[in-house]
């Protein structure tokens, strides 16, 4: 039998990845495309990224538990990777801590959702990034979905850091 606390772990991994899911659904009904645990120039990685139909850089940090929102201090380095940034939040989280100063609600934006959908209950400023910028993160994006469609399609790739 395993561990409450492993269990707990596996729990919040799913739930991750259900509300990945739900956000990404979302973004794809509104011309967004992303892409889960992209590694950012900052040595951070994003939870997802994406470029909206406007080319415009989207950033969604996913949180399903209080004690990971809170104990969370990297997630502003991900704001100089993006023109938007929103947290994305598992239903079951209390939502009343992102209106405090430490979340910045006039530039974060807040998207809830599930495994099957998501909505956006905070729209996300956008805080446009200089023109190369931009250009070096979406190349970067395409590059990184490039490698990772190519490893679907020939598993023999992989020792390529895809």
């Amino acid at each position: 039998m395993a561990p409450p606390a492993a269990a707990t772990l596996a729990d919040e991994d799913r739930t991750a990845r259900m509300v990945a899911r739900g956000i990404c659904r979302l973004f794809a009904r509104n011309d967004v495309w992303c892409l889960s645990e992209m590694p950012l120039r900052s040595g951070r990685r994003a939870d997802l990224m994406g470029i909206d139909a406007k080319g415009q850089v989207v950033i969604v940090e996913i949180k399903v538990s209080r004690a990971d929102l809170m104990g969370d201090a990297k997630w502003p380095d991900y704001l100089d990777h993006c023109d938007r940034f929103y947290w994305g939040l598992a239903p079951h989280l209390d939502r009343a801590c992102m209106e405090t100063d430490a979340f910045q609600p006039a530039r974060c934006g807040v998207i809830v959702a599930d495994g099957y959908d998501a909505e956006i209950v905070r729209p996300a400023a956008t805080v446009p990034l200089a023109a190369a910028r931009r250009k070096a993160e979406i190349e970067r994006l395409a590059r990184a979905s490039l490698r990772r469609q190519l490893a679907a399609l020939d598993p023999h790739l992989a020792p390529y850091d895809i």
